[in-house]
């Protein structure tokens, strides 16, 4: 159980895979060892997948955006550098746009919903190159990758729930 927790944990660490792949992948885990997913069991998977999730948060807001324009003039980095900028920058002006007043709101939001290239990573570098506020940016996050969990739990446990009870041959 340990080794899956480990797992799961390290798993909700990686960029684009995060806690969305993090929970059904330690759901996963847990089944196939046939560990019984008790309620203790899915809170402590949980938990162990949004801590992992958020530990590169501060990281990300406090230096991703200086790495990534101290990276711009470099020859070997130059490319996915100003990659990554201009997507934030262009992701950070639409939520912007469309957020307005709302933005910490559309930040939860742009988090929370389980959707390819949504995330902690990602709504957190917006955030940074937007110069948004550090503590309602973490509650945003925090709140919005929270809300993830939960989404992702439900359909993991769905699935999840079907398949331990499929036919074993």
């Amino acid at each position: 159980m340990t080794k899956a927790l480990l797992i799961s944990f390290f798993v909700s660490m990686v960029p684009l895979i995060e806690l969305r792949g993090a929970i059904p992948f330690g759901v996963g885990l847990f089944l196939a060892q046939r560990i019984e997913l008790s309620p203790a069991i899915l809170v402590i998977l949980f938990v162990t997948c949004m801590v992992g999730n958020m530990i590169p948060v501060p990281f990300i807001f406090l230096f991703a955006r200086k790495f990534l324009e101290w990276g711009q003039d470099k020859k070997i980095l130059s490319g996915i550098c100003t990659f990554c900028l201009e997507k934030g920058h262009r992701g950070g002006a639409k939520l912007q746009e469309k957020a307005g007043r709302g933005l910490y709101f559309a930040l939860f939001l742009f988090v929370g919903l389980p959707l390819p290239g949504t995330g902690a990573w990602t709504g957190t570098l917006a955030a940074s190159l937007l110069d948004m506020d550090w503590k309602k940016t973490c509650i945003a996050v925090i709140s919005g990758v929270l809300l993830a969990g939960i989404i992702m739990m439900t359909l993991s446990l769905l699935v999840g729930g079907v398949a331990s009870y499929a036919p074993r041959q």
